[in-house]
């Protein structure tokens, strides 16, 4: 325990580190498609393995820019991987509007069907926007860990860890200012499902407009798919 503790007071530069690991944006990505491919039919607006396949043919190259790590940028790169966030994002907001429509207008009789609808597109939901918050947060998972603090764009969200440098030692020694910390998928995949679930920020707050704005959607998204999808689809059960 000493030995870490020490270790965690020891700064790491980032420039010097080997980048975040590409397997758990692979997973989440994958993770996100099966959910699309699973949805029922009505809910798609192209023939179901059309947006799926485009996803993955725009997730090769991403893997094949950094197989491993996360530490390798050019424009190509970014233009692909916000454009993968993107695709998912806006099909499975269309799909959400298409079952609400669905309820509302339709009479849907398959309660069942709707209601691991509703779970599915809630997910991805959570999935979709962690990955655009980790894409777009101080200029990507690559710029975190590659470039010097002085030289990243203005900060998306402020975590905890970011101002703990005056907690007591424990917690401190764990802080940005400390440690060199920086955030990976994982905490903005926790900023997403807190946001999907209290509907507000918790531990993490919004900095800028654009991180304000993804936050906002997503949590109307999730209020619709909670109160009104599920609701609805308890309903019909009953």
């Amino acid at each position: 325990m000493p030995q870490r503790r020490a270790n965690a007071r020891t700064r790491h530069p980032r420039h010097e580190r080997r980048g975040e690991a590409r397997l758990p944006g692979v997973l989440a990505t994958l993770t996100a498609i099966t959910l699309y491919l699973a949805l029922p039919q009505q809910l798609l607006v192209t023939p179901r393995y059309v947006l799926p396949t485009l996803e993955i043919l725009l997730l090769i190259p991403l893997i094949a820019i950094n197989p491993r790590r996360l530490t390798r940028q050019t424009r190509v790169f970014r233009v692909l991987s916000l454009t993968l966030v993107g695709i998912i994002a806006v099909s499975n907001l269309v799909a959400l509007g298409i079952l609400i429509n669905e309820l509302v207008y339709a009479g849907v009789k398959d309660g069942r069907e709707l209601l691991v609808a509703a779970l599915q597109v809630w997910l991805t939901n959570i999935i979709v926007f962690g990955l655009a918050f980790w894409e777009l947060d101080r200029g990507g998972p690559v710029s975190r860990t590659q470039a010097l603090r002085s030289e990243l764009p203005l900060a998306d969200f402020r975590f905890s860890q970011d101002e703990n440098d005056d907690a007591v030692e424990e917690v401190a020694d764990g802080a940005s200012g400390s440690s060199d910390w920086v955030p990976t998928l994982v905490d903005y995949l926790y900023v997403s499902v807190t946001n999907s679930t209290a509907f507000s920020p918790t531990d993490t707050m919004p900095l800028t407009t654009r991180a304000k704005l993804m936050m906002s959607v997503e949590s109307v998204s999730a209020l619709l798919t909670s109160l009104l999808v599920i609701a609805r689809a308890v309903s019909i059960l009953h």
